[in-house]
């Protein structure tokens, strides 16, 4: 028997751009969310602009908006505004990431929406969270970066604090806020009540410093977080070291020292006092990263150093570019490089899904939208709307579509 998607029953107001809201509901349309993508005329979500663009498609908007319809709306006129408002009480959950005041400018904030439908459930994501002192700031990835103490801890000891190179705050924050989702979801089956989440992506952020703040209070400020480059300041070995070929990191805890230096062929390491505990590792570490260096340049390849280091039951791994991944036997096991059909680019890999359900094997085929082509659809489906209702919405300059 062939089960239904998961979400096959929910139905989602999408007032998303960019990343970190897209995620949300692009995470929801793979489990089969009905995703009604409201995008403001003429230009739309502004991640279509975003490179690169190939046949004057964007491949970031493909990525983060598979499976999702676009209703795309005058914002300006009053007549879309109401059209918004009588769809909130079609659907179970609204999410949005627009900037300060946008929504509460034309009355579709939380406050307004909850007296249209109490049992709503609305998702708020932005860099410094809706609830904040900081919430006047308009914020990007970079900038949560920045403020959460990411920078501050990424980078050389003596060079300037450095970004991760992808969307972390913006995914992050994302998926944040889909976990809270479906607890508000389960929630609101059991009581009925409605609710706001406010994600901030500065929170989600830092809320990944699992020893940073704890070991600065603890320690009584003995211990001062800071950017401490390929090596970990506390335990070694824990990080990046040279490879016959590239790199590898290697994480050795007290548990797994002594099976290491059997792996090394140097058994009297465990009596050398310098290393005796991993405190002791973490202060010689300079020493121990020379002799661990050179014992990896003994070996022909990489591929062989970490062959051993997988005997003795080494946490390791090559670090791998993301070229690297694209033909990886294991990125290609998990599915998690991925072509995507798609009608301006033919095909797209994107990365795969991340969530892996027994009862849900297999992916959806999904597709991104054009700009404003569910426009009838979705005003059929929620609303009722006839073909004649629709075409004169689209002659009073209310609905707009890309020529197809």
């Amino acid at each position: 028997m062939t089960l239904p998607p998961m979400l096959a029953e929910c139905r989602v107001l999408d007032f998303t751009q960019y990343l970190a809201g897209p995620t949300v509901t692009r995470l929801m349309a793979e489990m089969g969310a009905y995703i009604i993508k409201v995008e403001q005329a003429p230009m739309g979500d502004p991640s279509r602009l975003l490179p690169v663009i190939k046949n004057g498609r964007s491949a970031y908007f493909v990525q983060q908006n598979r499976g999702k319809k676009s209703l795309c709306l005058d914002f300006d006129r009053p007549e879309a505004l109401a059209l918004l408002h009588e769809l909130v009480t079609t659907v179970d959950v609204v999410v949005e990431n627009y900037g300060p005041g946008v929504l509460e400018k034309r009355r579709l904030d939380y406050d307004s929406l909850r007296r249209i439908n109490p049992r709503i459930i609305m998702v708020s994501i932005s860099a410094f969270g809706r609830q904040s002192p900081l919430a006047h700031k308009v914020g990007y990835d970079l900038i949560a970066q920045a403020f959460s103490g990411i920078m501050h801890m990424t980078g050389a000891p003596d060079g300037p604090p450095q970004f991760v190179g992808l969307g972390m705050a913006d995914v992050t924050s994302g998926v944040h806020a889909f976990a809270a989702l479906g607890y508000a979801l389960y929630y609101r089956e059991k009581t009925g009540i409605g609710q706001r989440i406010d994600m901030a992506m500065v929170d989600a952020l830092y809320h990944m410093h699992e020893v940073n703040v704890q070991a600065y209070t603890t320690s009584g400020g003995q211990f001062i977080p800071a950017r401490f480059g390929s090596h970990h300041p506390l335990i070694c070995p824990c990080g990046t070291f040279k490879g016959p070929q590239g790199w590898i990191v290697i994480l050795v805890l007290d548990r797994q020292w002594p099976s290491f230096v059997r792996a090394m062929g140097k058994p009297e390491l465990l009596e050398d006092p310098r290393f005796a505990t991993g405190a002791d590792r973490g202060k010689n570490q300079r020493e121990l990263i020379a002799l661990i260096e050179a014992w990896l340049q003994s070996f022909p390849s990489d591929q062989a150093a970490l062959q051993v280091l997988e005997e003795y039951r080494i946490p390791s791994a090559p670090v791998l570019s993301v070229v690297d991944t694209l033909s990886h036997p294991y990125f290609q096991a998990r599915k998690m490089v991925r072509t995507v059909p798609d009608p301006l680019l033919g095909e797209v890999t994107i990365p795969g899904f991340p969530l892996k359900y027994s009862a849900f094997p297999d992916l959806l085929e999904l597709q991104a939208p054009l700009l404003g082509e569910h426009n009838a659809e979705v005003l059929h489906r929620q609303l009722g709307y006839t073909t004649e209702q629709v075409a004169q919405l689209y002659h009073a300059g209310v609905l707009f579509a890309e020529p197809k």
